[in-house]
């Protein structure tokens, strides 16, 4: 069984394109950051969000970075944050030394509770401290529930900057996800629908935001012929062989979305007589996951007492790449000092869910082998 190939999580798929592109910014001498295959990048995914303005960036956490600077935050601000999402969406608050609040999630998309939004805006104002922005996550591709976070944020005016890093291709009410906000952003990292290798982007309808999100990323040159600053920047640029290997993804974006959500219901379909595991899945039909990760939660009292962390461990041994969902950001260390609302919904999903293996290339036989040996470690 060891000399199975590795069925990866979550791995990049070249759709057999991008090599044109990148040949072509050869043959170009167009080895740079920025250039034209990161300006016909933008123009895909203005055309895929519908989106008015966008800013290609050396990733998403730099995209955040960049949305809390152009929105103000600075030492002894505080900002709202999901707390369920990997620490990404949380690091850059620090980096501005600003303060975040953890809000947990609600149940039925794991994503920030609105509810617990609200309490924690009140009492934070009631303390003298109203947050100075609200990051929403949009969780392995599945939509907040933005209407309800959106209709809370503008009645306190707070500014939204949505984190749609995992939901490239998502949906709620038929916008696209990345678009409710003052501000969203995209991750291409390796392991994403799409990939640029590493990369990311700054998307809005504001074109003074990602007009100063590209003078930021680019070190805040000034316009004049010789190196003039007069703010602080960044080297966060997309480089132009990046943009190129985005370029080619594009072509294949409807087919990879697709595959995403096929694999979901593969394996909502196979796992469906094992009564111990639940799945993330849309709670209407207002919500369109991209399903970038198929995730479970396996009931421990149904597995002969197997935990999850025991049964991804067996994978491992079958050359199964699974993971464990995130760990929410308020049990994190480098965050216990942190104030966060909230009430067990989060932790309790990260206690007992896994991630199965959701690639775009990932085999009919691949997927059935993992089904299969689900069955036959928790119906054992």
């Amino acid at each position: 069984m060891l000399n199975r190939k590795l069925i990866f999580l979550s791995t990049p798929h070249m759709s057999g394109r991008e090599m044109l592109y990148i040949e072509d910014a050869f043959r170009k001498n167009q080895i740079f950051p920025n250039g034209a295959n990161v300006e016909a990048f933008a123009e895909d995914l203005k055309r895929i969000t519908g989106v008015g303005y966008v800013s290609c960036l050396s990733s998403g956490t730099a995209a955040i970075h960049l949305a809390l600077i152009i929105l103000g935050v600075e030492q002894g601000d505080e900002v709202i944050c999901s707390s369920f999402t990997f620490s990404a969406s949380a690091n850059p608050i620090v980096y501005q030394k600003a303060l975040p609040v953890f809000i947990d999630s609600e149940p039925s998309t794991w994503n920030l509770n609105p509810a617990i939004l609200e309490e924690a805006i009140k009492d934070r104002i009631k303390n003298g401290k109203k947050p100075k922005a609200i990051i929403a996550v949009d969780l392995y591709g599945m939509p907040a529930r933005l209407d309800e976070i959106m209709e809370i944020a503008n009645r306190y005016e707070i500014p939204v900057i949505e984190d749609a890093a995992e939901a490239i291709g998502s949906k709620f009410n038929n916008q696209p996800c990345g678009t409710f906000g003052e501000i969203g952003i995209l991750s291409f990292n390796g392991n994403k629908a799409i990939t640029t290798s590493a990369g990311g982007a700054f998307i809005s309808n504001n074109e003074e935001y990602c007009k100063q999100a590209y003078f930021l990323s680019t070190q805040a040159r000034d316009d004049y012929p010789h190196y003039e600053h007069t703010e602080i920047g960044y080297n966060y640029r997309m480089s132009n062989i990046c943009a190129a290997i985005g370029r080619g993804q594009m072509d294949v974006f409807e087919e990879r979305i697709s595959k995403r959500r096929e694999n979901f219901f593969f394996y909502k379909e196979a796992l469906k007589d094992i009564d111990s595991i639940t799945f993330l899945e849309e709670p209407d039909d207002r919500f369109y996951s991209n399903h970038w990760l198929t995730t479970i939660l396996i009931d421990p009292k149904k597995t002969n007492g197997d935990t999850p962390e025991q049964i991804r461990k067996k994978l491992e041994k079958l050359n199964i790449e699974t993971r464990s969902l995130w760990k929410p950001m308020h049990l994190q260390p480098v965050f216990k000092d942190c104030p966060a609302y909230v009430d067990g919904t989060s932790e309790r999903m990260f206690n007992i869910g896994l991630c199965l293996p959701s690639s775009t290339c990932i085999t009919d036989a691949e997927r059935q082998f993992v089904a299969d040996s689900l069955h036959d470690l928790i119906l054992k």
